[in-house]
């Protein structure tokens, strides 16, 4: 039985990249091949699928989520938009010296205000005065990683989004995906690899540490997905033909090992809570794109389920040593599922 402490390691704070590649592609790949640990480029993915093999992207697009305001008594506030609801509602994070109480009036960007509503746990329910979308995109600024030591730019406003986002409402990428340009999918597609789409809203809580030492005990945050039939019937496809099914990050993964939970894969949009830990057994997914995860995150404990814990920190040690980037602009990983149904 594992517990927090086993996914604890310590990464010198220099391999946490802090800006993208030029080149989306040019990332390294550590390619876990049976026991052995392979140094590769991220385009050797090329080589290393299977006409007929199926990927699978998260088509999510990060929004312009962080705004900056005042409350009408003054006093500053941060607001990080962590799901939106409606056209008009959305619930968020709001750092203040004092939190707001239902009913008041909160400024942001200098343009427009918003009415506080109820709590819903963690979080604000905020009113907009028109469409969300479009005053986040106007008004809004791009969430960067808490790790990430400054604030985002042009570039990361491309680059923090994967060349096929398309629908609006995560507040962090999908970070796989990121290394994927479109000459990559050209190639790939030429080569007879699949491509198939799931929409995972990734939310702030993605960054959030486990903070008790009983795995069971820890309280998943919550993310929503819709799974495409489209994607269902192509995952069925490949599955009956004997090809792999790759999740091309987490986010792919956690939206379809969700909708799996009833034995078969099942299209439709759902809340998902599912926390992935060694010993779960995986329903759809064979094999898995993946960059670095932090220290004693779900991410790094739904990793070691997949490939296994012993070939996790053994992999993690190789990266320090080699000197891989980490995290959400860091390089990235290729597993093989090592516990599937």
């Amino acid at each position: 039985m594992y517990s927090l402490s086993d996914f604890d390691f310590d990464l010198p704070q220099a391999l946490i990249a802090q800006h993208p590649l030029v080149q989306r592609s040019a990332s390294r790949l550590l390619h876990l091949d049976g026991d052995a640990l392979v140094d590769r480029h991220f385009t050797d993915l090329i080589d290393l699928l299977t006409p007929g093999d199926l990927l699978v992207f998260n088509d999510t697009r990060v929004l312009k989520a962080r705004f900056f305001g005042h409350k009408h008594s003054g006093g500053k506030v941060e607001v990080l938009i962590e799901r939106v609801l409606d056209a008009h509602t959305v619930h968020a994070q709001i750092r203040s010296s004092k939190s707001p109480v239902a009913g008041s009036v909160v400024r942001l960007a200098d343009a427009f205000d918003v009415t506080v509503g109820p709590r819903a746990g963690e979080f604000f329910t905020l009113t907009f005065p028109s469409d969300v979308f479009e005053l986040i995109e106007t008004y809004g600024r791009l969430p960067l990683p808490p790790y990430i030591d400054h604030a985002a730019d042009a570039f990361d406003e491309t680059r923090y989004q994967t060349v096929y986002a398309r629908e609006p409402g995560a507040v962090a990428a999908p970070t796989a995906g990121l290394h994927f340009d479109q000459a990559l999918l050209d190639q790939l597609s030429a080569r007879g690899i699949r491509f198939a789409f799931v929409t995972l809203h990734v939310g702030a809580g993605t960054f959030q540490p486990v903070r008790t030492e009983v795995l069971a005990e820890h309280a998943m945050h919550s993310e929503w997905y819709t799974l495409p039939a489209a994607t269902v019937d192509a995952v069925r496809e490949t599955r009956a033909a004997g090809r792999d099914v790759v999740a091309v990050g987490t986010t792919s993964m956690r939206a379809l090992e969700s909708a799996s939970q009833s034995g078969e894969l099942v299209a439709g949009s759902a809340d998902t809570r599912l926390f992935i830990t060694p010993g779960y057994r995986f329903k759809t997914v064979t094999r898995l794109i993946t960059n670095f995860h932090l220290p004693k995150s779900t991410l790094l404990m739904l990793v070691s389920a997949f490939a296994g814990y012993a070939a996790i920190r053994a992999a993690y040690a190789h990266a320090i040593a080699q000197q891989y980037r980490f995290f959400s602009y860091g390089d990235a990983m290729f597993l093989t599922c090592t516990d599937h149904d």
